[in-house]
């Protein structure tokens, strides 16, 4: 592999978007897919990168893929279509997984690849979109130490923070527990919020409590800049992804044999928002959830 690689990246969306903006624009020859949203692909274009259609035409050319999707059930698919991954994957082709994904399909598909000489790994991310076009992301990645010290450069376009958390796997393992800590606040949050509203509690009060101690976050911020103020950007991460993600943790933990009460508590939460048709809002929003069922409103 060059100092300066060729890469390819699926997945130019929220996050994605400003990852690959921070690869092109340090200097990396960079082939994006097309996305459904064809704005962040145009721009990308504008900024030097250049589109391809499938997978396999990517995989051809591209030393190293990164993937930024929604969950395992795409990577599968861009991985063993016909016109996928696999497909046009040479030997010394690395892919890496950034997306939210189930550790037992990454080591299902890492085996499969390594069959054609491509390598997969798991690099999920933290933060947020505007730290992704900052390139100040997190990323904890799962390899070994050899690709990871080949990549590091490629990964400081857009991440500040590097952790390599163990072999292929671990990082989507992580990845989880840590989404299970955040996606179990966002269930207490707009809970107690709804208990502010439904017994008379003005929830300017609560979030002027919990944001002088302890106990204040930035999880917390963004969901009070939601629920007082009604700010619709407060934080782009939406509920339908949110349960897929608790989803994975509980599978997690289940095939690791141990109970899992706070994860599977807090995964209820989610799952009543997706029947009340609220999948596509975003996780702040879950507070209107719990409060109409409550029959209480933020309004």
């Amino acid at each position: 592999m060059t100092d300066k690689p060729r890469v390819g990246f699926i997945g130019v969306g929220y996050m994605g978007h400003g990852m690959a903006k921070n690869i092109v624009e340090k200097g990396y020859d960079l082939t994006i897919m097309g996305h459904r949203n064809k704005a962040p692909v145009r721009d990308l274009v504008k900024r030097g990168a250049k589109e391809v259609r499938s997978p396999a035409t990517m995989a051809k050319t591209a030393d190293v893929i990164f993937l930024c999707v929604s969950s395992s059930v795409q990577v599968e698919d861009l991985v063993r279509r016909k016109d996928g991954l696999l497909a046009g994957g040479h030997k010394g082709l690395v892919i890496v997984d950034c997306s939210t994904s189930d550790p037992s399909s990454t080591l299902t598909l890492a085996a499969e690849l390594k069959k054609k000489g491509v390598k997969l790994i798991d690099a999920p991310l933290a933060r947020t979109p505007k730290e992704a076009e900052e390139g100040r992301l997190t990323t904890m990645v799962g390899s070994n130490k050899a690709t990871l010290k080949r990549l590091r450069p490629l990964f400081e376009t857009w991440a500040e923070v590097i952790i390599h958390v163990g072999p292929v796997g671990t990082g989507h393992k992580i990845k989880l527990i840590n989404n299970f800590v955040a996606m179990s606040y966002g269930a207490i949050y707009a809970e107690a919020y709804t208990a502010c509203q439904k017994t008379g509690v003005a929830p300017e009060i609560f979030y002027e409590l919990l944001s002088s101690g302890g106990l204040n976050s930035g999880f917390f911020q963004n969901t009070s800049k939601w629920v007082i103020g009604r700010d619709p950007k407060a934080h782009l991460f939406t509920l339908r992804n949110a349960f897929k993600d608790i989803r994975y943790y509980t599978q997690l933990a289940d095939a690791a044999g141990m109970s899992a009460a706070m994860g599977n508590a807090a995964k209820q939460s989610y799952a009543l928002a997706l029947a009340q048709g609220a999948g596509e809002r975003h996780i702040p929003m879950l507070s209107d959830v719990i409060g109409a069922v409550n029959g209480v409103s933020f309004e």
